[in-house]
């Protein structure tokens, strides 16, 4: 069973509908000089999932 998380969010509804919209995107990316591939990762808003992954 997971933990309630107790923040600010809780108290304000507005910050609580606007949290919703975010989600955290982790994209493998592939270095040119070693070949090694490292994550990118951040949090961005749903309408802009496929322009975060789409960037190089």
């Amino acid at each position: 069973m997971a933990k309630v998380a107790k923040t600010a969010i809780k108290k304000d509804p507005k910050q609580a509908l606007e949290a919703k919209n975010y989600t955290k995107v982790i994209k493998t990316v592939r270095s040119p000089k070693s070949g090694a591939y490292t994550f990118k990762e951040g949090m961005v808003h749903k309408d802009k999932i496929k322009d975060f992954l789409a960037a190089k």
